[in-house]
């Protein structure tokens, strides 16, 4: 690097020093400042864990470190980063030259986003891909390059890496591509490792082996981990030191025992109070404080779906016709919460398209509101469609974005004749949007102009807009910060009581099913390999993979979550 370089003149443990660092962006509504005076460092060989909301800065600063920011960034501050040797000195990386960036990205410090897909090129092979950076970093030999992927492949877990190195992306696992790209950043043995949430569309049981490399980057490798995340419980599992953030500004900043057992700011108070946890009921009040609760026993409701020995088979074209849902038999009551839990691929949204008449059944039977779904007419299922509501994962993808959050909501109701015009449901648009706490000015509004909480509440309003039977919600909360989801899983709670709808609850986050469920199914690989009352399938699991996923859950308390890594070991030794 050159010797014009601003060196901080200091040596010690720290590999990365943050002083005062300030990020603005330029907008057409003039200057938005992202991060204001914010100051931490990160260790040597330690993880540091980034927290906090959606739009606190914690990408942001991750990004600054390498200065991987937009032309539309200004920065102040300062931020000293040190190569892995012990008493090198430190670059202010915000000072340097483009080429100089060059050294320190990939070799002082590498980047692992949440998005493998968007890293990866679908048209290279992964051994390409990794090859690259090499080159980058000046090794040319063929046969060198080759060996030094094949052997970080292995590092990270990928088997037979020798054949699959000639792999392309889509041939690999989510949790398998997520490992290439971790491998991508090890491959030159940086001091650090910038892992911008790295779990948060995994599963928990791959979650747990993400984790297991990240702590491998510290423990073997020797690198720094800092790991921006909204889990609280991924940092109780990993993180060595905390740094809270909100707004822009770091508010509290300790080890992992002091912020968990011992916070000071009343944000990471709040924080740590919105995390689900197993075994925590969720009770939801009205204005006057007291107790929402349902004026049912769902046990004593009618069943509206009923499904038996079902299977739904996916034909192959190229390839063996694939079963997606194998032999499953289930029932949901009026005014019942059925959740149903499993890793990607278990079929548990299969099962959630079926009952909704979107996916054919192939064998068995499967009985929707009184109507038989084997072979159905969509002539008479239709209107039956309109007692049926459908929440999905990811609501800024199920709506129309040329489209107002009116038009979005308003759009079934005039699909299914309830109004003519959206002018005319205008007024019950607002009040199904204060139902959802969401203020009727918002109405006028384009999706893109709501945060991920606010586009959720909105999507609930929509699939309530018909006043259903019953509700279908596909991962409705995974992708909220911890604070939003619990605002809407109290909501939820809420208008299940007051509406009454039976609800399949589809996720893959044990916490958050076991506040609301009255009953829950574990899928593994098409089929239901556990089923009954949520506290029996929480307290004393029977199937050893439903044993395997509890032990997987990352839960926000350091010292549990030790003993739980603990127990998934042990499960795992007595799989192999």
């Amino acid at each position: 690097m050159s010797d014009e370089l601003e060196r901080t003149g200091s040596m010690g443990d720290n590999l990365v020093d943050i002083k005062g660092l300030s990020v603005s962006f330029v907008t057409d509504a003039g200057p938005i400042k992202a991060i204001d005076g914010v100051d931490f460092t990160i260790p040597r060989k330690t993880v540091v864990g980034v927290v906090g909301e959606s739009g606190s800065g914690k990408s942001v600063t991750a990004r600054s470190i390498i200065k991987l920011l937009p032309e539309t960034a200004t920065t102040g501050g300062a931020i000293y980063i040190r190569t892995a040797q012990d008493g090198a000195e430190g670059f202010d990386v915000l000072t340097m030259s483009g080429k100089d960036l060059q050294q320190v990205r990939g070799g002082a410090a590498a980047m692992v986003l949440q998005e493998p897909n968007s890293v990866l090129n679908p048209v290279y092979t992964i051994g390409r891909q990794i090859e690259e950076g090499l080159r980058a970093h000046g090794l040319t030999d063929k046969k060198q390059l080759r060996a030094k992927s094949i052997e970080i492949l292995e590092k990270v877990g990928i088997p037979d890496a020798a054949t699959r190195i000639d792999y392309y992306p889509h041939q690999f696992s989510g949790g398998q591509k997520q490992r290439i790209v971790i491998a991508m950043a090890l491959v030159l043995n940086p001091g650090l490792i910038l892992a911008d949430e790295p779990t948060t569309a995994l599963d928990v049981t791959v979650q747990a082996e993400i984790l297991d490399l990240l702590r491998l980057a510290r423990d073997e490798f020797g690198a720094s981990v800092l790991i921006i995340t909204h889990n609280m419980g991924v940092v109780a599992d990993l993180a060595d030191q905390v740094v809270v953030m909100y707004r822009g500004h770091v508010v509290e900043h300790g080890s992992v025992e002091q912020i968990f057992y011992n916070p000071q700011a009343d944000y990471t108070k709040r924080l740590l109070a919105a995390v689900p946890r197993i075994g925590q009921q969720l009770m939801v009040r009205d204005a006057a404080g007291h107790v929402i609760e349902r004026s049912v026993d769902w046990r004593e409701e009618p069943v509206v779906v009923k499904a038996e020995h079902m299977d739904i088979t996916y034909p192959g074209q190229m390839q063996p016709d694939f079963k997606a849902v194998d032999d499953v038999s289930f029932e949901i009551h009026k005014s019942e919460v059925l959740g149903l839990v499993g890793e990607s691929g278990s079929g548990k949204s299969t099962t959630g398209r079926a009952i909704a008449g979107l996916q054919r059944i192939s064998a068995g039977s499967l009985n929707v509101l009184g109507m038989e779904m084997r072979d159905f007419k969509e002539r008479k299922f239709k209107p039956l469609r309109e007692q049926i509501g459908f929440v999905f994962q990811d609501p800024g993808s199920s709506f129309d974005p040329l489209m107002t959050i009116l038009e979005n909501v308003a759009e079934p109701l005039i699909v299914h004749g309830r109004y003519k015009t959206v002018s005319q449901a205008k007024q019950y648009v607002g009040e199904l949007l204060e139902m959802v706490q969401l203020p009727r000015a918002y109405m006028n509004r384009f999706p893109h102009e709501l945060s991920g909480g606010q586009r959720q509440r909105a999507s609930l309003a929509r699939a309530l807009a018909l006043k259903p039977s019953l509700l279908i919600a596909d991962e409705p909360t995974s992708a909220l910060d911890v604070s939003v989801q619990a605002k809407v899983l109290e909501l939820f709670k809420t208008l299940q009581a007051e509406i009454g709808f039976a609800c399949l609850f589809i996720t893959h986050d044990l916490a958050v099913v076991d506040m609301l469920a009255d009953r829950i199914m574990v899928m593994h690989k098409g089929r239901i390999v556990e089923h009954g009352d949520a506290s029996q399938i929480m307290q004393h699991p029977s199937d050893p993979y439903t044993r395997k996923l509890l032990a997987s859950l990352p839960v926000p308390d350091p010292r549990e979550q030790a003993a739980h890594r603990e127990e998934l070991r042990k499960l795992l030794a007595e799989e192999a």
